[in-house]
């Protein structure tokens, strides 16, 4: 059995959950689907400019996994792109949001 995945933290959910062509309705699209932490990975590296080291430590996660998250977000972006299919961001349990007015200490690592 696979050990369950370490908590993310992340920004906060996304404005939009799908991203898709103009004009094509969404049931004639395939659908890419995108971790809400690969889009942290990708806001924090690719937006940002943080170091991977940078963005595990904000994320509470190792620079590796930040790594891979990257890998794989970039290739499904590029795949919605290039081949015209609806994004879809989807989260998880173990995703983890911080909550306005915490104290630091419960909210994600520094």
């Amino acid at each position: 059995m696979p050990r369950p995945p370490k908590p993310r933290w992340c920004q906060g959910p996304p404005p939009q959950r799908v991203y898709k062509p103009a004009g094509v309705p969404l049931g004639r699209l395939p659908r890419v689907p995108l971790g809400l932490d690969e889009l942290e990975a990708l806001r924090l590296c690719d937006l940002l400019g943080l170091s991977q080291e940078e963005a595990g430590a904000r994320m509470g996660i190792s620079r590796g996994t930040v790594q891979r998250l990257l890998a794989s977000a970039r290739a499904k972006v590029a795949d919605a792109l290039v081949h015209g299919k609806a994004l879809v961001l989807e989260g998880g349990a173990h995703i983890l949001f911080p909550h306005p007015g915490r104290h630091r200490r419960h909210g994600p690592p520094p």
